[in-house]
């Protein structure tokens, strides 16, 4: 078996892009994706496309690029690398819903290839309620630990602590949200393994619509009030937060001149701060807020 070019896994993952765009329209009903295809001056480009006019979904974006050219000094110097052209594929999907009761979700695959033929696979996925609940927790973390152990079986312990030290607010001494799975620099011995690692990120991708319908479809049901609403707008300040500090692939698009529209796609179209605000005691604000923390083997995870 010979290994795909970085060609064929942009192509890849250029379809994976299109079948999680469709899935997420049928699972919303009414909203639709709008495209914005755009070329890199310094090489390459992508397709961004930006739902619109949701039910459920109030913001979301899932964007393809390949892009390639001279690496900066900044980043052959984070990497430990000589100086050498770099390409760059993947699809990055952030969704923001309407109600506060259905979480953000963020998932990212990546490849790399640099012209001295180092290579390497990246990615991930997590998930951000506003409202911590045990029983959605444990559902995302079993449905991402099948996925896992199909191809190793210590991808799920190794990547779920990687994602908790990852998705953590340092300044706020708190996580994300309930974590995930997150993985870089993932290499292979052989073309076996290489293809193994790729089929890893693609299942990954046709995951994710199976994973947010499932959360669409159940958590839009709940009511919710003014109260929610305003702590939603916190937590969405929250997330705001991590993404314009501590994210890495914010600070890589950023430093290779990527499309500045595409990079903060993440950002939601509402976000709220509130000086030293502290949740009620006994409130499933303050319960949440107590659960942001690393270590919880949410699998197991007891109220």
């Amino acid at each position: 078996m010979s290994r795909k070019s970085k060609e064929e896994i942009a192509e890849i993952y250029r379809q994976i892009q299109d079948y999680i765009c469709t899935q997420l329209e049928i699972a919303d009903g009414t909203g639709q994706f709008m495209e914005d295809k755009w070329e890199r001056s310094a090489g390459g480009g992508g397709r961004t496309r930006i739902f619109k006019n949701g039910e459920i979904i109030e913001k979301g974006g899932v964007a393809f690029s390949a892009v390639h050219g001279a690496t900066p000094d900044k980043i052959l110097k984070k990497l430990n690398l000589d100086k050498t052209d770099f390409f760059a594929t993947g699809v990055s999907i952030v969704l923001h819903p309407k109600s506060p009761m259905v979480p953000i979700i963020h998932m990212n695959i990546r490849y790399f290839e640099m012209e001295n033929g180092e290579y390497w696979f990246g990615g991930g996925i997590d998930l951000t309620p506003h409202y911590v609940d045990k029983a959605d927790a444990k559902y995302f973390h079993q449905e991402i630990k099948k996925v896992c152990d199909q191809f190793n079986a210590d991808y799920y312990p190794k990547f779920k602590n990687w994602a908790d030290d990852y998705f953590y607010i340092k300044h706020r001494d708190e996580t994300r949200g309930i974590g995930g799975i997150f993985y870089d620099r993932l290499k292979a011995k052989d073309d076996q393994e290489f293809e193994n690692i790729l089929q890893f990120s693609l299942s990954l991708g046709r995951l994710f619509p199976d994973i947010y319908g499932y959360f669409m479809k159940k958590n839009s049901q709940i009511q919710f009030g003014k109260n929610e609403k305003a702590w939603q707008s916190l937590r969405r300040g929250r997330y705001v937060e991590f993404n314009l500090v501590w994210d890495a692939g914010t600070k890589f698009g950023l430093d290779t001149n990527g499309r500045t529209e595409s990079i903060l796609m993440s950002m939601p179209p509402m976000a709220a701060w509130e000086y030293m605000h502290e949740p009620e005691i006994g409130s499933k604000e303050e319960f949440t807020q107590k659960h942001l923390k690393k270590g919880i083997d949410w699998l197991h995870f007891s109220q």
